[in-house]
Parts: structure tokens; C-alpha cells; sequence
């Protein structure tokens, strides 16, 4: 179980990560994507901030369970309220889905984590 938890925590760090650093450095680009779901600037770099810092522990929840799980409780909860905003923006389900697959994997990162 540890294999799958390593693969999937590795495989979320780096979509996190990817996603992280753009609205943590508030690229024009990603301010106007989140602007259409009512997300202000300063709130887009705090969830940038958010997505990193769940990123780095879920990689060092590999070493300290407590914080991988931690982590991938933060990101559910980090995503569930992303695909919230898109619903309630009535975005498309191309533009939702994204956030809607991190959630999932998340949530399974968490549970194999509680598991663990």
C-alpha cells in the first residue's frame, strides 16, 4: 500500500505544484480564469500559497504520516470548495472536471493515508 500511496502522493505534489505557482505569482493568465469565478487576486495567491504548501506535505508525508494526511485533507477541502465555485459560477464541465479529478484523487490520498 505504501507503493501506491508514494506514486499517488508524488503524482499529486507535482499537479499541485503546477498549479500552485501560477496563482501564487499571480499570472495575468490565471487571475482572469479565476476572476470569472469570483476569485479576487489576493485570494488567488493565498489558494496558490495553499496548493504548495499541500504539495511539499504531501511529499513529506511520505516520511511523517501526520502530514501527508494532514495535507491531503487540506487539498480535498481545497478542491471541494474549487469545484463549488465552478458550479455556482455555472462553468463548464470542461473547465470543472479538472478540479473535480484532483478532488477525487485527493480524497484517495487521504484514505489511503488514514489506512496506512
Amino acid at each position: 500500500m505504501f507503493i501506491a500511496t508514494a506514486v499517488l502522493s508524488l503524482l499529486l505534489a507535482l499537479a499541485f505544484a503546477g498549479a500552485g505557482f501560477p496563482k501564487l505569482s499571480g499570472k495575468d493568465d490565471m487571475a482572469a480564469q479565476l476572476s470569472r469565478l469570483g476569485v479576487s487576486a489576493g485570494l488567488m495567491r493565498v489558494i496558490g500559497a495553499l496548493e504548495i504548501l499541500g504539495a511539499v506535505g504531501l511529499i513529506a508525508g511520505l516520511w511523517i504520516e501526520v502530514l501527508g494526511v494532514a495535507a491531503a485533507t487540506g487539498l480535498t477541502l481545497l478542491m471541494a470548495g474549487a469545484v463549488a465555485s465552478h458550479i455556482k459560477a455555472r462553468d463548464t464541465a470542461k473547465h470543472t472536471l479538472p478540479s473535480l479529478v484532483l478532488l477525487i484523487l485527493s480524497a484517495t490520498a487521504l484514505g489511503l493515508g488514514l489506512a496506512g
